[in-house]
């Protein structure tokens, strides 16, 4: 009854669906879902606009970006300085132009300190607005107050999870909550095989080829390329016939891994606009923690992951906010066991990651056991269609207007 109501005003008056994220996990994550709200808005005869804090991949889904945040977000006390100031004139511009065009909804994706300031100015200025939280914060996992938690729910009406005990945990703490699933999910539906990679990137069969995944945000181009591309020149050293493989995550850190590479003196080939393809080539990938993990799990890639941020946020989290997550990597968090060597902080060495490394491709047994837990998490991140339900579950959030 909901969507035949909207459906009904569609022609004359758009609905008009704001989307808030940042970060290139965020843009990801908000060009899938885009696409399926334009899918689910065409059959139900929607007249469908989105507005978007996001990157590229949303605005080639079909969103009129706002701002672009897909380069600002960060992890870490220290890190987020640089952020502050131009996340602060965004939201100034962003709330300015909400307030004198609201939306009919509002979606919000991940990106825990923005969005909660978005959250809390729609629900103070404008209450009818019915909000979504897509991709929540992980207060799941490491939850350090439940002020954060009461704080998320506040301001929304509907929260998407995509992982069976994050929904579970919400609903305990009284949220409205749906499981949809992954949508990472949905993505490996026209991932290449790793012939087909191979053939993309001209990648020989036979050949040794190891990922290297360094960074999404500009403080893990200090903190963790140097640490993984040590790592690389002694692995380099053990195995001379491995080439390895960089996708960009962003354009503007060519430059800087190009730098980066010559130093170390790496058998490496950047590439931009195919870090599915890189992924999904390798034997091995490198890489930091976060969700190019679950990305190469999905791709039963064997994998390492490590990360590093500034030594006093790293002592910050441990001695004063008594941070112990039992997993940081989204492969261990769903199954809450050690799948993928986790290296952080000061366990990240090169000789660690070497290790394990070396290890992971001499030994078939230790490969064979990461990839049937591979399996074992496949299960519990839901049936293909993520997106989709996403999607409608935003849809049938939409309150068509009084007397319309």
């Amino acid at each position: 009854m909901r969507s035949e109501a909207v459906s009904a005003r569609a022609p004359a008056h758009p609905i008009r669906i704001f989307v808030s994220t940042g970060e290139v996990s965020g843009d990801l994550q908000g060009g899938l879902l885009i696409e399926a709200l334009y899918r689910q808005a065409t059959l139900l005869g929607i007249n469908l606009e989105i507005l978007a804090l996001g990157g590229d991949r949303m605005a080639e889904a079909g969103a009129q970006l706002l701002a672009d945040t897909s380069a600002i977000g960060s992890i870490g006390l220290l890190e987020s300085l640089p952020y502050i100031w131009s996340t602060f004139q965004i939201q100034k511009r962003v709330k300015r132009y909400l307030q004198q065009n609201p939306p009919d909804l509002v979606v919000m994706i991940d990106y825990f300190g923005p969005n909660l300031s978005i959250g809390h100015f729609v629900r103070q200025r404008l209450p009818n607005v019915p909000t979504v939280y897509y991709i929540a914060p992980q207060e799941w996992v490491w939850s350090l107050s439940p002020r954060n938690t009461r704080r998320i729910l506040h301001i929304t009406d509907r929260l998407l999870a995509i992982f069976p005990a994050e929904a579970a945990y919400y609903q305990k703490q009284g949220g409205n909550v749906a499981w949809v699933g992954h949508p990472l999910v949905d993505r490996m539906q026209t991932a290449p095989s790793r012939t087909e990679a191979r053939a993309m990137l001209n990648i020989a069969p036979e050949q040794t080829a190891i990922a290297l995944i360094p960074a999404s945000r500009r403080q893990e181009i200090k903190y963790v390329m140097p640490v993984m591309f040590e790592a690389a020149q002694q692995i380099q050293a053990e195995l001379p016939e491995a080439h390895f493989w960089i996708p960009l995550s962003l354009e503007v850190y060519r430059a800087a891994i190009e730098q980066a590479v010559q130093r170390y003196g790496l058998r490496a080939t950047i590439v931009g606009g195919q870090s599915q393809a890189v992924m999904a080539a390798a034997d091995l990938a490198i890489t930091k923690s976060g969700t190019a993990n679950l990305e190469i799990a999905l791709l039963e890639v064997p994998q390492v992951a490590m990360y590093r941020v500034h030594p006093f946020t790293a002592w910050f989290a441990e001695h004063i906010l008594k941070f112990e997550p039992p997993f940081v990597s989204p492969p261990n968090l769903v199954l809450m066991e050690a799948a993928i060597p986790e290296l952080l902080q000061r366990n990240a060495t090169a000789d660690r990651i070497t290790q394990e490394a070396l290890d992971i491709l001499l030994n078939p047994a230790r490969r064979q056991k990461m990839l049937g837990q591979y399996q074992q998490m496949r299960q519990k991140l839901g049936d293909v269609g993520v997106c989709d339900r996403a999607a409608q579950e935003i849809l049938q959030c939409l309150q068509p207007k009084a007397g319309e």
